[in-house]
């Protein structure tokens, strides 16, 4: 089966992530898309962070019985800070039956050149690239494992938004999937 992993912190999950996978799955030869869930990025700071856990059930509630969906924790496993090609090799062999791909935005595209070993990332995953504002071109554009998303729509929504909006008293529910803003809700995240 071939299977897009978008990798984020998902601090929360927001209705982008999800329209952003429901468009790749439809619109490219991805059968399944997993949404890893990162527990530390080595480019962010850890202290924005709510708990593993508590986002990967934030995700688990937002995708509900959608079979095409997955949410993984399997980077919780893996040592921190995780690195894409150290969860790619682990999810490889625990998983040989499927063929993974990666799913990234054209922002990442742009610095993929810093990544830890992108080199072998490159030889063995496809990487499925969604538009950014902005976005002027990469060193990796005409590679024949990069495959650009065309005309999926620009969804201005952020995690960091939704954070703020949270911890100033803001009542936003068509932001997040329900299930998901009701666990937030219920849990106190992101409140001062």
């Amino acid at each position: 089966m071939k299977v897009g992993l978008y990798f984020g912190s998902f601090n929360p999950v927001h209705i982008g992530h999800l329209a952003i996978a429901n468009y790749i799955l439809e619109y490219s030869n991805l059968e399944q898309i997993w949404f890893v869930v990162s527990p530390q990025n080595p480019f962010k700071e850890k202290k924005s962070l709510l708990k593993d856990y508590h986002r990967f059930e934030l995700l688990y509630r937002a995708i509900g019985d959608n079979d095409a969906f997955r949410v993984s924790d399997i980077e919780f496993k893996l040592s921190k800070p995780s690195y894409t090609i150290d969860t790619l090799t682990f999810i490889s062999e625990k998983f040989p039956q499927h063929d993974f791909s990666l799913i990234m935005g054209s922002d990442n595209i742009s610095s993929f050149h810093k990544w830890k070993n992108y080199e072998q990332i490159l030889k063995h995953h496809s990487l499925y690239i969604y538009p950014r504002n902005n976005y002027k071109g990469s060193r990796f554009d005409k590679h024949e494992k990069v495959h650009f998303i065309n005309n999926a729509p620009q969804i201005e929504i952020s995690s960091s938004f939704i954070r703020s909006a949270i911890q100033e008293g803001k009542d936003i529910p068509f932001f997040m999937p329900t299930e998901a803003y009701k666990y937030m809700l219920e849990m106190n995240f992101y409140k001062k």
